[in-house]
């Protein structure tokens, strides 16, 4: 039987970038030149880049052991990321036969997309092109995202770096808080980001421990928010305390499905799979709490802070994340395709996880939320349940390597000017 030769790899990062995601792109680049790829390349703003004939050697980026831990350690996406929607083959057969010509130019056998929900639905259809063409190229998905909403996971990589970020400052700000009196008292919202996940906001709880008492209220947007019963919840808990902080998602909407950022104002902007910006929800709160109680207000955005700060990631996480993107690249070397790699949970303790390869299919624009048993019966925070799901993926840390004082990050001079 004639040996296959194997011949190249391409591989892009779409959607918000995290903290881990480039430890996903080491991962993948390693096991391929492991495994005999003889290039490995990056599209630069994923799809949307390769459509316009963008794409990098990588490894004129990354030469040395040193250059791989500092794209390990780099946060954001270090290829450049993108929020392109594929048309469905039927709609424009234009597209896929433009990105089948240049992976056919480019001799590239195994495609890896890193990415979230949308991110899967590119591979979903890319796979689905290929079979009905008959091209060789085997298209696999790497998970990624902080809001650790894809179906079929455990979790997701990014998430556990954001959330403990987000445990971290939660906590610092609840002792800030406790650090000025007020004549009235004051309240802090920190909003925090979450579409239709509260997976993100639910990692305030992590605050909580013998020397806090953690935040005073989590919303998360899978329950209706009533502003009402918010501002009675608020007055309530400043009759006990004079510093109240208070975790809210992005994404808290009322009843009746309008988006809370939305009663203040909001933003038009909409992306290319037709999501709004969501920003101003905390502000929004808090000119109402202001009018209603009179009190102190402030208004908290950790906004990009939450997915960017590497500096404050989870070992695990980047462990994880490694390994996913090696997983994802052994397995559409060894013949799958239409398929994404998932974390699988051994054990909470010792916490163990393996992964495992599921249909894009079963993935694609499906979103997994927290479950409501693992919400209080009134809403306003979250159980223990939560926090041991979470808990472990935050554990040990990921020393920067630091220059000057300052972290260093993976940065070749002319990259960012070809991005």
């Amino acid at each position: 039987m004639k040996k296959q030769v194997k011949r190249n790899v391409i591989v892009g990062q779409s959607g918000g970038p995290t903290a881990a995601i480039n430890s996903s792109l080491a991962g993948v680049y390693r096991t391929a030149k492991d495994r005999g790829y003889k290039k490995v390349y990056g599209m630069l703003h994923g799809v949307q880049g390769l459509l316009e004939g963008r794409y990098t050697d990588l490894s004129e980026h990354i030469r040395t052991g040193l250059d791989a831990e500092l794209l390990k350690r780099t946060p954001a996406a270090y290829l450049g990321s993108c929020r392109y929607k594929l048309p469905e083959i039927h709609e424009d057969k234009s597209v896929y036969e433009k990105i089948f010509k240049i992976l056919d130019e480019l001799e590239i056998d195994c495609f890896i997309y890193i990415g979230g929900n949308d991110s899967m639905d590119t591979i979903r259809k890319l796979s689905d092109y290929a079979i009905i063409t008959g091209a060789p190229v085997r298209f696999v998905g790497c998970p990624k995202t902080i809001d650790n909403d894809l179906a079929l996971t455990d979790h997701t990589p990014g998430y556990g770096s954001a959330a403990k970020y987000i445990g971290t400052s939660v906590k610092e700000i609840i002792r800030d808080g406790w650090s000025l009196e007020t004549e009235k008292g004051q309240v802090m919202i920190v909003e925090i980001m979450g579409r239709n996940a509260g997976w993100l906001t639910g990692a305030a709880a992590l605050a909580k421990g013998e020397d806090c008492d953690g935040p005073d209220a989590i919303y998360l947007p899978e329950l209706p928010f009533d502003v009402p019963s918010f501002v009675d919840n608020v007055r309530s808990i400043l009759k006990k305390k004079a510093s109240v902080v208070i975790a809210v998602s992005e994404g808290v909407q009322t009843k009746d499905g309008k988006y809370v950022n939305e009663l203040g104002g909001g933003h038009d902007y909409v992306d290319a799979f037709g999501h709004k910006q969501l920003t101003g929800t905390a502000s929004y709160l808090c000119s109402v709490i202001n009018k209603e109680i009179g009190c102190k207000t402030r208004a908290i955005e950790l906004s990009t802070l939450q997915r960017a700060a590497s500096h404050c990631a989870s070992r695990v996480d980047i462990l994880e994340a490694y390994e996913v993107g090696g997983a994802a690249m052994k397995a559409a070397d060894e013949g799958d395709s239409g398929m994404m790699v998932v974390i699988k949970r051994l054990s909470d303790d010792p916490y163990q996880a393996g992964t495992e390869v599921k249909d894009v299919h079963k993935i694609a624009n499906d979103e997994r939320l927290v479950p409501r048993e693992w919400i209080t019966k009134d809403g306003t925070y979250v159980t223990n349940e939560f926090i041991t799901y979470v808990r472990p993926l935050i554990q040990g840390d990921v020393a920067p390597i630091m220059v000057d004082g300052i972290p260093r990050h993976l940065y070749k001079p002319g990259f960012q000017e070809l991005l």
